[in-house]
């Protein structure tokens, strides 16, 4: 039978740090895939190292090509250019078209039934190129945001109070962008409602800076962008998978009708376990929520027809 097979695409830091977290939890063995020679044997070799210290026992194979990839049961796809300070996530578009298209075609090759997680952006729109080139049901096919944009206004929420991360429950939907819905009448910490415990105008701060997360990190770091916590996002999704868990939480799904959205990739609550995206739960929002989610949509909907696919 052996370990489940996890392979990711693209080893810069997102891509390593999710193999890094995947192996350390050993939800399988990793294969690390980059385009340039030497870099993902590098870290592969590096991260086995690890092992020793660490008491892990998975396997991690760095290759420059998609033969041991082979019956992967789960993709995390990385790859695409970067976005650089000043940069629109839509400059990306075209490149990172190409990327994600060129990539999820090797792997449906070798791994024709794994199931796809997203993390390239703009992310909406590459969930979409992968979707339509692998040919896959929408169970399969599916992007790493709004786990990562509930962790930053969770984090934002524990740090303003001062109480435990794990008490605070929270849904971020919509776009992985500037025009994120945080829920707000969604969000409680171990039952008691936010609205009871920040007023309005923090609770609007917070929300902003968790609009702003992924930026505000740009901006500091200047060469480069989050990965920690997108890869942390990244490898939930597989365990949940991988352990069939059934969690409730929100990622990037191909909407047919739901929310009143058509043929669109977008941030929404969903049941995830052994088949993937099991199902979409539909919530009831406030007539605000409700705007900023189609406002959300509208962005969405332009770069996914920018792809004329």
């Amino acid at each position: 039978m052996g370990r489940p097979k996890i392979t990711v695409v693209g080893a810069g830091n997102v891509g390593a740090t999710c193999a890094h977290w995947a192996a350390a939890r050993e939800l399988g063995d990793v294969v690390l895939v980059d385009v340039v020679e030497g870099m993902p044997q590098g870290k592969a070799l590096d991260l086995m190292q690890a092992r020793p210290v660490f008491g892990f026992n998975a396997e991690v194979v760095g290759t420059n090509d998609y033969a041991a990839t082979q019956d992967s049961q789960v993709v995390i796809i990385t790859a695409g250019i970067a976005r650089k300070p000043g940069m629109s996530r839509e400059d990306l578009i075209n490149t990172n078209k190409n990327i994600v298209a060129a990539v999820t075609k090797e792997v449906m090759a070798k791994s024709p039934n794994a199931f796809l997680i997203i993390v390239s952006n703009p992310l909406d729109a590459m969930c979409y190129v992968a979707k339509k080139v692998s040919g896959l049901p929408r169970e399969r096919v599916m992007g790493m945001a709004g786990i990562l944009d509930t962790g930053r206004f969770r984090c934002f929420i524990a740090m303003e109070l001062g109480v435990a991360v794990e008490e605070i429950q929270a849904m971020v939907l919509g776009g992985h962008g500037d025009d994120m819905v945080p829920v707000v009448s969604a969000t409680n910490i171990s039952g008691v409602p936010l609205t009871d415990l920040l007023g309005p105008e923090r609770i609007t701060a917070l929300v902003e800076r968790t609009r702003k997360g992924g930026g505000e990190i740009v901006s500091l770091l200047k060469t480069g962008s989050a990965y920690y916590a997108p890869a942390a996002a990244a490898v939930q999704m597989t365990e949940a998978i991988l352990k069939d868990q059934k969690r409730l939480v929100p990622v990037s799904a191909y909407l047919n009708g739901e929310y009143g959205l058509k043929d669109l990739y977008f941030g929404v609550p969903v049941i995830l376990g052994a088949g993937g995206i099991e199902k979409i739960l539909t919530l009831k929002l406030s007539k605000e929520e409700e705007a900023m989610l189609q406002k959300s949509a509208a962005t969405v909907a332009n770069t996914r027809d920018e792809l004329k696919m």
